[in-house]
């Protein structure tokens, strides 16, 4: 099928993917004095008084704002804010469908960090979580932690603890079924971009025995020319034995691969050199690092990508939803380390041991338990790490 065509037919039809409607009746003198002036001005009073009202009298508590610049648009790169909208409008209606979460997308002209905080600062007041979305590394970075220093509310960038939260799922299954303990494994993870840095981060709170970041440069180690200050930060935590070289030096011996790089940077080759029943992630979209079949024919034995027509596809779509479900739930001021991996592990399982095997280890993102278990897990994560208020 052609989705290309699809789509721009389907847009245009659509005339946009989300859409405002009253939830309040609106058919008499009655109805409008209470839903609008002169009624309405007692819960603004009451706001005024009591900011945190905003929650019980407004639907602050259910909304999320979607953020971009426009930078990083899927495999697209920059292609600006509008042409961004879209992508922005298509994760509202996923918000939506999956999450019971209304979301309002935000495309900002702008890609001064600081502009971008300010402007997303002054409105935080109408929403109850930020959702950073195809923002370019790394002022992803940046924008992100500035935000998060800034507001009471949750702040999310889902290109990085989306994904991360997925995959990290997924490889605790993996590891599961090919019987590795995750204490003394190696993973290499490909790409210190956005994911690459999430993933990483967190697999290091999984406890993950020893996880070595590549990039352009090789395998990241102290004092590695040309590194970013989010590289260096990464250099300063992985790699305890200080390897260096290629990614296909550090691959070596290695129990795990994670893709967030580029197409067709991994071969058949490199595979064969890691060790026994290795597991492969190649999650480059809408191209992976390496084939899937190449990958098991070159000896891998748990193969996933981000692409819907292969086997354990690793879709942020099985994490988002729950996770804001979650933290508008308990009216949480933050989303924490500990939410994350609440997140990953009540995502893996979902799988039943009975059920677990190389070509299932991650949900179905229409698995209808998927986001009420991540919402469960994430808002009892909350309320144990303090971060709750209700």
């Amino acid at each position: 099928m052609d989705y290309s065509k699809l789509a721009l037919e389907k847009h245009q039809a659509w005339k946009g993917k989300i859409r405002m409607e009253a939830a309040c009746p609106i058919t008499n003198i009655e109805e409008l004095s209470t839903a609008y002036t002169p009624g309405v001005a007692a819960p603004c009073l009451a706001i005024r008084d009591n900011p945190d009202l905003s929650y019980t009298y407004t639907r602050r508590g259910d909304l999320v704002a979607v953020v971009t610049d426009g930078t990083a648009v899927l495999g697209l790169g920059d292609i600006g804010p509008e042409a961004g909208m879209p992508v922005m409008e298509g994760k509202c209606a996923l918000f939506k469908k999956f999450g019971n979460v209304d979301a309002f997308p935000l495309c900002i002209r702008s890609k001064d960090p600081d502009e971008i905080v300010r402007t997303i600062e002054l409105v935080a007041g109408s929403f109850g979580g930020i959702n950073l979305e195809d923002i370019a590394a790394p002022r992803c970075f940046e924008i992100e932690e500035k935000l998060k220093q800034r507001l009471d509310i949750p702040v999310f960038h889902d290109d990085q603890h989306g994904t991360a939260v997925v995959t990290a799922a997924a490889l605790l299954n993996a590891l599961r079924v090919v019987g590795k303990d995750p204490a003394n494994v190696r993973v290499v993870v490909n790409g210190a971009g956005a994911a690459g840095t999430a993933c990483t981060k967190l697999l290091l709170d999984l406890g993950i025995g020893q996880v070595i970041v590549c990039d352009r440069q090789g395998a990241l180690v102290p004092d590695l020319a040309d590194m970013t200050p989010a590289q260096e930060a990464l250099a300063a935590i992985t790699n305890p034995q200080k390897l260096s070289g290629t990614l296909a030096d550090v691959l070596c011996g290695a129990d795990v691969l994670m893709g967030f790089s580029a197409p067709h940077c991994v071969t058949g080759a490199m595979v064969r050199t890691m060790a026994s029943d290795a597991i492969v992630f190649a999650c480059a979209n809408p191209t992976p690092e390496i084939d899937p079949q190449e990958a098991l024919r070159a000896g891998a034995r748990i193969v996933g990508t981000g692409r819907s027509d292969t086997p354990n596809q690793i879709n942020n779509l099985l994490a988002f939803p729950g996770i804001f479900r979650g933290a508008l739930d308990v009216r949480a001021r933050e989303i924490n380390e500990a939410m994350k991996v609440a997140a990953a592990y009540a995502l893996a399982d979902l799988i039943e041991p009975s059920k677990r095997s190389e070509s299932n280890i991650i949900p179905s993102v229409f698995d209808p338990r998927v986001a009420p278990a991540v919402a469960k897990a994430v808002a009892q994560a909350a309320r144990t790490s303090g971060v709750a208020r209700l």
